[in-house]
């Protein structure tokens, strides 16, 4: 299993690309703006979209990905997501008024993009591969992952404060090698962090500090106005985990 990262800032401008992951050349993990750094190639291979949650950030290419390679395709394509993440999605996107709702199209016994809810804790098996979601804490319902095909393991948190359940589930993953973990605004923010329900560098040193493995990790999403000021927050970081900030073009091989 090969992880690469197409996106992981919180916003865009310059090089600035918004949240997701490509797992080998089928499954993406969120649908922000990342995902227009592939093919048209790329894209008709997507057979799986694993949404962390349903903010803007990890969801803005999912309607243009599906319209794009949807009539193109011979089976849909699978959203996965907790179900207060798949009715925003049916509300406010695949609502005939902000796009074609894509689960009726061209009819809903054979749709272009089909709809799988999950919940924390729950896992979805492809062939040898495990997509596991894990809890998270945000301010709409949200989940990470935990990725994997019997070997190491790549956690993602997604959008998220510190939450006590994630924490837990990562403890509970015995062989967790990488972590991909949120900070988004710096400790002078920390007020606007805990109120969007985000990390700020110091929380994320108290959710580190709390776990029992020793994975390393990767700091995503930073707000783009912010970036020095965190990177050089997360190196004055006196964390046994050392923080490094993810790239895009990141690779990780599990």
């Amino acid at each position: 299993m090969k992880v690469r990262v197409l996106g992981c800032s919180g916003g865009v401008g310059g090089a600035a690309r918004t949240t997701s992951l490509l797992v080998d050349q089928d499954i993406l993990v969120d649908c922000g703006t990342g995902a227009g750094e592939l093919s048209l190639e790329a894209l008709l291979r997507i057979d799986h979209v694993f949404l962390t949650h349903s903010h803007l950030d990890h969801i803005a290419l999912l309607p243009m990905l599906v319209d794009t390679v949807g009539n193109l395709r011979e089976r849909p394509i699978t959203v996965h997501a907790p179900d207060e993440t798949l009715r925003i999605l049916r509300a406010h996107i695949f609502n005939w008024l902000v796009w074609p709702d894509f689960t009726a199209i061209p009819d809903r016994n054979s749709p272009i993009l089909r709809m799988q809810p999950l919940q924390a804790g729950e896992l979805v098996r492809l062939g040898e591969r495990c997509v596991q979601a894990l809890p998270a804490l945000h301010s709409v319902p949200a989940v990470g992952y935990c990725l994997h095909c019997g070997g190491d393991q790549l956690a993602f948190s997604g959008d998220t404060a510190v939450c006590d359940q994630q924490i837990a589930a990562l403890n509970a993953l015995d062989r967790l090698r990488y972590l991909l973990i949120e900070t988004a605004f710096p400790n002078e923010h920390q007020d606007l962090a805990l109120a969007a329900r985000h990390l700020s560098p110091n929380m994320l040193h108290t959710v580190l500090d709390r776990l029992t493995g020793r994975p390393e990790v990767y700091v995503t999403h930073f707000k783009p106005g912010y970036t020095t000021g965190l990177t050089q927050e997360l190196t004055n970081c006196k964390s046994r985990l050392p923080p490094q900030v993810l790239l895009n073009g990141h690779c990780f091989d599990l």
